[in-house]
């Protein structure tokens, strides 16, 4: 698959800015490819933890809301590299259970490319 990752970075780069994570300061981007367009979302943070959403989700939920359910990339761009959580993976699963998947860190600079399906071998659902 080809992925201009680059612009999903950027993307993601730009939403993690405007993270709210008052309680961790871990600000997170992420972007989707999702109908050949890019969408991005950031870690919003709560007082009481379980409100709070990923990046990750936030992202597909703004490429769900623009009708956009044809996932095929996800990018995740945190401090360091870090892999989406158990429930992001199950969340990008329900639309493509074999997404190409990019985890990097805008700190170091580390980058490293895997797909859904290898961090979630077997996900929960009907049809998956």
């Amino acid at each position: 698959m080809n992925v201009d990752w680059l612009a999903l970075e950027d993307a993601a780069r730009e939403a993690r800015e405007r993270a709210y994570a008052p309680y961790s300061s871990f600000r997170v981007g992420a972007a989707v490819l999702a109908n050949g367009r890019v969408f991005a979302g950031c870690n919003v943070e709560n007082a009481s933890f379980p409100v709070g959403i990923c990046a990750e989700r936030a992202a597909i939920a703004a490429a769900v809301a623009a009708g956009c359910r044809d996932l095929t990339a996800v990018l995740v761009l945190g401090p360091k590299p870090v892999a989406p959580c158990g429930m992001c993976r199950q969340a990008i699963a329900e639309f493509n259970p074999k997404a190409a998947v990019r985890i990097a860190g805008a700190d170091t600079g580390d980058a490293l490319e895997t797909t859904l399906d290898q961090l979630l071998p077997m996900p929960f659902g009907p049809g998956l």
